[in-house]
């Protein structure tokens, strides 16, 4: 019989769930935490999709929206944190749904996961590219005369490239470089919220920060600040600022095959990532919306951040502010595309991918390196559409709007929580039975695994819908209360493409499950070493 000491904790686990060791495991607690905290990224997500919660509600969105949805939130990551606990493997979600749901739950949650990784890796790195070009146009008058949506997908491209180098260098590379970002992220985001706190001459009321209301849709329910279409449509598309920038804490799991006493963490990495994000960014937002000097000026430049440090502090620290945030969204870039391929490793690993066999491939630092790139090229590919440009305001002062960029953001979203919603729902309808980790949530699963489901499921409803009556078919008009086609035609470059993304997806998923994996896909293979194995059966 073979000798189990030789074996540490975390390679028995790793054994008994099926698996040999063969990712590097030199990543600390700390440094698993990171991960997830610098993926959330208050310095990306609350900078790069303010925009939204300005346009869709206004400032409650953000003073009451964010601490509303990011509780939610946490219920999530709590139900994840047992699950990472009880299976701390790197292909996470897929393989807990694999072993609660079987086979089909298993490659359903894996593609979902997959899909929404690859939107946020490409989300972050093209907001990055924006952000580094407009903290260069704060700095350069030429430079921002000369806006192009071209540069700035050029820019992503070579954010791409940078982190792509930085990826397939080595993994404890990436664990000091994770360790790094946690501080430039607190330290940043300090730095920020007290600049905007002493530098600007005024400062908004209390009232204004809590109670206003804006609907800057474009007409969607007559442009109303009240009623029923505000609150229940047009504010809960502004609460796609929270959901977006507390997600991809699901890199803990992909990361647990390098992570010491991975049981444990992992687990402390999922929560306590979104536990102190939502602090952060609470403040961070707050300090935004005081700041604004003029909100009419802001709506008239759509909502951006940019036009709030423009108004509150001048180019030289706007621009300082801009580039802080800038190189936290590189950070947080780098973290999304090593999540992603591990993901991507743990899924090919067990045939799931075509050409599974590249990228589950490791180069002699064991990194995935065939995977990297292959994201890297998925994610460039995924944001072409932000090439198209849309201008909301005129010809003489115009206003440049993303709508591909939201949705990327929303196909992101979207993806990753429907991935998440499966093993949680399934570990619900385990009950009992379930096999509890180190880490778990005693009795307190039974109220909030359908919690989660249930915001999961609601949220994912609300950001296949149209952000603009521009964007809104002529069957749906009435029921959103927008303007006549004669007013506001139709026009497919303001439509939001994640139903039709996600939907293609799904279907693409189900024809292919029917048609072929189901006929070879078995779920989770078992790697693990012949002499582990009869030592297990012994």
């Amino acid at each position: 019989m073979a000798d189990l000491s030789q074996l540490d904790d975390d390679e028995r686990r790793l054994a008994e769930l099926g698996y040999k060791q063969e990712l590097s495991r030199t990543w600390s607690g700390f440094s698993n935490f990171a991960i997830s905290f610098s993926i959330i990224s208050i310095l990306a997500g609350c900078f790069t999709t303010f925009f939204q919660a300005w346009n869709n509600g206004g400032p409650v969105a953000i003073s009451w929206g964010w601490p509303i949805i990011s509780v939610l939130i946490l219920v999530i990551g709590l139900c994840m944190s047992e699950l990472v606990s009880a299976y701390p493997t790197s292909g996470g979600i897929y393989w807990w749904a694999s072993k609660l749901g079987g086979v089909r739950a298993g490659y359903y949650t894996g593609w979902l996961n997959l899909i929404g990784l690859l939107a946020i890796v490409a989300s972050v790195a093209y907001g990055c590219a924006a952000f580094f070009d407009l903290a260069f146009s704060f700095f350069s008058e030429s430079w921002a005369g000369g806006y192009s949506l071209q540069r700035v997908f050029w820019m992503f491209l070579v954010v791409l490239a940078i982190i792509s180098v930085v990826n397939i260098f080595s993994s404890h590379l990436l664990a000091v470089i994770n360790n790094i970002s946690v501080w430039w992220h607190v330290a940043g985001a300090a730095a920020v919220i007290l600049i905007l706190v002493f530098v600007p001459d005024n400062h908004q009321s209390a009232s204004f920060v809590f109670t206003e209301r804006i609907n800057n849709t474009g007409g969607l329910f007559g442009g109303e600040t009240n009623g029923v279409g505000l609150w229940f449509y047009v504010l809960p598309l502004g609460f796609l600022l929270t959901q977006y920038t507390i997600t991809g804490y699901d890199a803990s799991a992909h990361l647990s095959e390098e992570t010491h006493s991975a049981a444990d963490s992992a687990a402390k990495g999922i929560w306590q990532s979104i536990f102190y994000s939502a602090i952060g960014g609470y403040l961070l937002l707050l300090a935004f919306v005081f700041a604004v000097q003029d909100p009419d000026g802001v709506s008239a430049g759509g909502g951006g951040v940019a036009v709030i440090f423009d108004q509150a502090l001048g180019s030289t620290w706007g621009g300082i502010v801009l580039l802080i945030a800038a190189s936290g969204q590189l950070y947080c870039a780098t973290a999304c595309l090593t999540s992603t391929t591990r993901m991507l490793f743990a899924f090919s690993r067990d045939g799931a991918v075509p050409g599974a066999r590249y990228w589950s491939t490791l180069n002699a630092k064991r990194v995935p390196v065939h995977g990297v790139v292959v994201c890297a090229v998925a994610s460039a590919i995924l944001t072409l559409p932000a090439l198209i440009e849309i201008n909301i305001g005129t010809e003489q002062e115009p206003i440049i709007v993303n709508y591909a960029f939201a949705a990327v953001v929303s196909i992101g979203v979207i993806g990753l929580y429907l991935a998440f919603a499966i093993p949680i729902w399934l570990r619900w309808r385990a009950g009992d039975a379930f096999e509890q980790g180190s880490w778990n949530l005693g009795t307190k699963w039974r109220w909030m695994a359908p919690l989660a489901v249930a915001e999961i499921v609601v949220t994912s409803v609300y950001f296949i819908m149209p952000f603009t009556p521009a964007g809104t078919p002529g069957f749906m008009r009435g029921l959103l209360g927008a303007p006549g086609t004669d007013e506001i035609p139709f026009s497919w470059k303001f439509v939001n493409y994640t139903p039709i993304v996600t939907g293609v997806a799904l279907l693409a998923l189900w024809i292919g499950w029917h048609l072929s994996a189901k006929k070879w896909f078995t779920g989770p293979k078992h790697t693990i070493d012949p002499v582990v194995a009869e030592a297990f059966d012994d």
